[in-house]
């Protein structure tokens, strides 16, 4: 199938390319699924071009043109997925926009890439759009996928995406002749897309993508993981992360898998079980938030299921990943396993929807090792992947039989990687964007007139195995007072897998000492807490609870132990930490919609509570604006601990270095 289509590139010019090919190949295959009022609902390779040809007729009708931009704002669903064909089908560029965004951070996505077309989600996503009206001046027309709570809205510039297919439908043979001059228009070097990045230091940049950068990302990494047609993913992600992009559509045509929506972000978990995807991708996150859940219930589970489940979790520990990578065990030993697998191993993984899981993937944020190693025990073929919105993805990936938990692979294949004299990682590949939208400046400082990209990233290639390790990222890396080497992000991984605690921030760049501040997982530590009798009335509360201070104290004085073992990074151990008033929020602008830490502004926004981890302070009183989800503004108060950890002895610089 892929020298097929490989061959020339002449019938893979563009994803509208690769869909004809699946309809002639795959046609009565499904394409898409989604769940809705309870059901699964599928649609075909050649029912889905059907779809898709109607809506960009239906596109047509509208007056799309080529070069225009089409903002696409929802959750997973196939016509959303449709949208972004359709308008590559009239020569138009999609752009997909988080969903959970706030209408200032849309405003500023359409605004900059001057979106004419709008298609959105439901009622929620038209009123945002409709509040930012006056800030964009360039939108003609919005359509919007769900009916419910729009009847009343004026639609002299507004229709249901259903009725704009029906157009469509009615007036093709107006714009049949149009839209196939269009498709056949469509070159290895088009824009396929313009994803925009999380903006973790600043606004989000547009990155443009084309069909070249999509397809030939898409076939490498399908068939580095030998991923087909019988395959099956779950779309939950964020459309407008690349991810989501290169998992749903990229591989999705290079292959003609399945992809499966789930009928809400609330049913996930439940619509992950009856799927059982075949190929699957999470964040750490959700692996932690699952493992937490896990051990919850294990806590509370009577004393001979509790006893089954610690007993051969610890067989899987010690023989799982060696089974999983192939290599010899002993036939008492895998006898045991098969008896684990039995009782807790296949009965823990239907729960959590892995049965069927062949490949998956984690990237983003470094994994806990000991999180990592608990679901390969499982026998799930769980790998880490590093990547970026401007590489397409992927830059290096693990093989199988090559997985760890500290790296993050090898080289995807066609991708060059280098480590720079400063440490910094770079990379070039067919996947490298093409530019950054309106941004020459950025362009140009990001690749090089040679297509090498810097990342941003600090990191290095093992002599050994020649696999690549992250250690954080290159602005974050820096030097404590006494010169020792500051990297914040390698503590508060350790700090994470900790399931009480749900996010970490480290400060000590240029100071004598580290400190922390610490947002806890308000259901680990609830839960924990109803077992031991503790009461509280609210986040704040609990997290302000003695007993909860002496529960995290002792996890940071665990992992200044650890830390304490690495001679570089000793000196990173945390003296002093607080837990905050409230959790970390992107509608406050201290995460990235993609959950990433925005140091600079916690840094500015709560500069009053790191001066006290640093003067001495044993408590600091503190105000703090916060956004509610109507989008309105408020204020939290609260007086804060300061508390000490304990920090192991670290070696002298010079024995350091030796």
């Amino acid at each position: 199938m892929a020298e097929a289509v490989t061959k020339g590139h002449e019938s893979a010019q563009s994803i509208p390319a690769l869909l004809a090919r699946n309809v002639a190949r795959f046609g009565g295959y499904p394409a898409y699924r989604e769940k809705e009022f309870g059901i699964w609902q599928s649609w075909t390779w050649a029912e889905t071009a059907d779809e898709i040809r109607a809506m960009a007729l239906g596109f047509l009708s509208l007056g799309v043109e080529r070069g225009d931009h089409i903002a696409i704002i929802g959750r997973n669903r196939p016509a959303h997925y449709w949208a972004i064909v359709a308008a590559q089908m009239c020569g138009a560029i999609p752009v997909s926009l988080y969903q959970d965004a706030a209408a200032d951070e849309m405003a500023y996505v359409m605004d900059h890439c001057g979106a004419r077309f709008v298609v959105a989600g439901d009622q929620e996503q038209v009123d945002k759009i409709l509040e930012i009206g006056d800030r964009i001046q360039d939108i003609t027309h919005v359509m919007y996928t769900d009916k419910r709570g729009m009847r009343k809205y004026d639609h002299s510039q507004m229709n249901a995406l259903e009725d704009v297919k029906a157009e469509g439908r009615a007036g093709h043979a107006r714009y049949d002749a149009e839209l196939d001059r269009r498709i056949a228009e469509l070159t290895y070097d088009t824009t396929c897309v313009m994803l925009y990045t999380s903006g973790t230091t600043g606004k989000p940049k547009g990155v443009v993508l084309s069909n070249r950068n999509i397809i030939e990302t898409a076939k490498a990494s399908s068939d580095f993981d030998h991923l087909d047609h019988n395959d099956e993913v779950l779309a939950y992600l964020p459309l407008a992360w690349v991810g989501d992009f290169i998992f749903s559509i990229g591989q999705a045509y290079w292959t003609g898998f399945t992809v499966n929506c789930p009928e809400s972000p609330e049913t996930m978990m439940t619509d992950l079980r009856e799927i059982g995807p075949t190929y699957f991708f999470a964040p750490p996150r959700v692996f932690e938030n699952q493992l937490t859940t896990v051990m919850i219930r294990m806590e509370d589970a009577g004393r001979v299921k509790k006893w089954l489940f610690d007993h051969y979790m610890e067989v899987a520990r010690k023989i799982g990943p060696d089974i999983l990578d192939g290599k010899p065990v002993s036939f008492g030993k895998r006898l045991s396993y098969a008896l684990g697998n039995l009782f807790v191993y296949g009965p823990l993984k239907n729960t959590l929807g892995y049965s069927r899981i062949r490949v998956g993937y984690t990237a983003g944020e470094a994994i806990g090792p000991e999180i990592f190693s608990f679901y390969r025990s499982l026998g799930i073929n769980l790998k880490q992947l590093y990547g970026q919105t401007e590489a397409s993805v992927f830059i290096t990936q693990q093989p199988d039989g090559e997985v760890r938990a500290d790296t993050v692979g090898v080289p995807s294949p066609g991708v060059e990687v280098r480590i720079g004299e400063n440490g910094e990682v770079y990379y070039r590949s067919p996947g490298t964007f093409v530019a950054y939208y309106k941004n020459a400046e950025s362009t140009a400082s990001t690749k090089d007139p040679e297509g090498w990209v810097a990342t941003g990233d600090a990191g290095f290639f093992e002599p050994d195995t020649g696999h690549l390790r992250i250690i954080d990222r290159a602005k974050d890396v820096g030097k404590m007072s006494d010169g020792r080497m500051f990297a914040p992000k390698y503590v508060e991984n350790k700090l994470k897998f900790y399931p009480a605690i749900l996010e970490s921030v480290v400060f000590g760049a240029g100071r004598d000492r580290c400190t922390a501040f610490i947002n806890i997982d308000l259901a680990a530590v609830g839960n924990w807490a109803e077992r031991k009798n503790i009461s509280y009335a609210s986040y704040q509360e609990l997290a302000g609870h003695p007993r909860v201070y002496e529960m995290i104290r002792e996890h940071i004085e665990e992992v200044n132990e650890s830390v304490a073992q690495d001679p570089i990074l000793s000196g990173c151990q945390v003296h002093r930490f607080l837990i905050l008033h409230k959790e970390l929020d992107a509608d406050d602008g201290e995460l990235t919609r993609t959950r990433k830490v925005r140091r600079n502004i916690i840094a500015e926004k709560f500069a009053d509570l790191i001066g006290a981890l640093y003067d001495g302070s044993s408590d600091i009183y503190t105000e703090t604006e916060v956004t509610y989800e109507d989008g309105r503004k408020g204020a939290i108060k609260a007086t804060l601990r300061i508390e000490d950890a304990k920090v192991m002895p670290i070696k002298p610089m010079a024995e350091a270095a030796e």
